[in-house]
């Protein structure tokens, strides 16, 4: 047997019986990679746009997370219905597709409005000044993330009629697709948002009319007579509320180092994929072993059974080239457009420094916070990608700074 066969037998042996399952996770991966890297380009080009409007770079990841987390658990709910056959398609709203759709968009309606305020409240706590005012905010917000919400809200439908038809594990393909789609929408859309902010009068007047949308939003929900629409409010709305504030924090860390980015442009490009891959792995390891909880496949003890520890043996070896990748696409895009670098080997040392310290978290967290959820009585497939994602994030931005200084850029 050659070194190569011999190489791929025991790659083979390690991952288990899963091996069909990491390569699904590995090729949307690469996918989402990608994407977010293309949004990356977009947050690089905008420098001006991000000088201009003190304060939207805070709320960079706390906008992705969000399309990321309620999409995120979209699919995962969808996703277990699917394996535990409960999963049918309608087009009516009392239907458990229809009440996740509408329950799906008053969420990102309702905390949009949410996510502006806090970011207005943490810039405020935190002494960043001078930055946007409250209505600026609550326009970029709800406009950009609602741009941004129906396109994500597409894509995930088309990954569930893609499930049913060719047998995808939903469990595999949504962190990481929704994750990319997230940035690649979300990003553009608070640009174009961004134009609607300081135009005195109408800003301020369109921060009203949205501010009582959302709030009609999350009232209806709540009062709805449809039990899995409000079961889907009563968990999902706290939980995303301190998702979004712990976002915001994580944006403050990149927001107060906005010149270091904006020297080596490459790291912005970097960093929703570097932010997305985290969060990626650490979704797709929470949706499986909410889908394995579900089905009593595993049981909620301290310590991972054998097929909880299978998952997280997997996501450690999908961590170190996913992240190795999201730093190449980076440095590459850098050299295609002109952006400047800190060098091939340092963006290399970066990424996957950065991303190993990131994954030793993300490993606790999506098991323990999965197991929390199951223990308290509420589904993880709605607390764990929120969880999972928004501790990542703030988890993440640390991560990254951390390597930045070690490595001396």
């Amino acid at each position: 047997m050659s070194l190569l066969n011999k190489a791929m037998a025991r790659l083979r042996a390690l991952l288990g019986p899963d091996s069909t399952g990491v390569r699904q996770s590995l090729v949307a991966l690469v996918l989402s990679t990608v994407a977010m890297s293309l949004g990356g380009l977009f947050l690089a080009s905008a420098t001006d746009t991000l000088e201009d409007l003190p304060g939207l770079l805070l709320m960079v990841p706390a906008a992705i997370a969000l399309r990321g987390n309620v999409f995120g658990a979209l699919g995962s709910r969808l996703g277990t219905a699917i394996t535990m056959g409960t999963f049918t398609l309608s087009r009516r709203l009392d239907t458990l597709v229809g009440q996740n759709i509408v329950g799906a968009i008053g969420l990102s309606l309702g905390l949009s409005v949410v996510s502006a305020v806090l970011a207005k409240f943490v810039a405020v706590v935190f002494s960043v000044s001078p930055t946007m005012g409250i209505d600026d905010f609550i326009v970029v917000s709800v406009a950009g993330g609602m741009l941004a919400s129906f396109v994500v809200l597409a894509i995930t439908l088309v990954l569930t009629a893609g499930s049913v038809r060719f047998g995808w594990n939903l469990d595999n393909v949504t962190a990481p697709l929704v994750t990319g789609v997230g940035d690649v929408a979300t990003l553009p859309a608070l640009l174009v948002a961004a134009w609607l902010a300081r135009r005195g009068q109408l800003t301020s007047a369109l921060a009203v009319v949205m501010s009582l949308a959302g709030l009609a939003a999350a009232v209806a929900m709540f009062r709805t007579a449809l039990p899995l629409l409000r079961r889907i409010a009563i968990e999902s709305f706290p939980v995303l509320s301190v998702a979004v504030l712990l976002d915001l924090i994580a944006g403050i860390t990149v927001e107060k180092r906005l010149d270091q980015f904006a020297e080596h442009e490459s790291l912005l490009i970097l960093l929703p994929s570097y932010f997305g891959a985290a969060g990626s792995l650490g979704g797709i390891l929470s949706s499986r072993l909410a889908t394995k909880f579900h089905l009593g496949v595993i049981n909620p003890t301290r310590v991972p059974a054998k097929a909880a520890r299978g998952d997280i043996r997997t996501i450690f070896l999908l961590s170190i080239p996913v992240f190795a990748f999201t730093a190449i696409l980076a440095q590459g895009a850098a050299d295609i457009f002109g952006f400047s670098s800190p060098g091939f080997l340092a963006m290399i040392s970066i990424a996957v420094m950065g991303g190993t310290f990131a994954t030793l978290f993300l490993v606790a967290v999506a098991y323990y916070g999965t197991l929390a959820a199951v223990r308290m009585g509420f589904d993880p497939d709605t607390y764990g990608m929120p969880i999972v994602t928004s501790t990542l994030d703030f988890v993440g931005a640390f991560t990254l700074i951390l390597a930045i200084v070690l490595v001396g850029v």
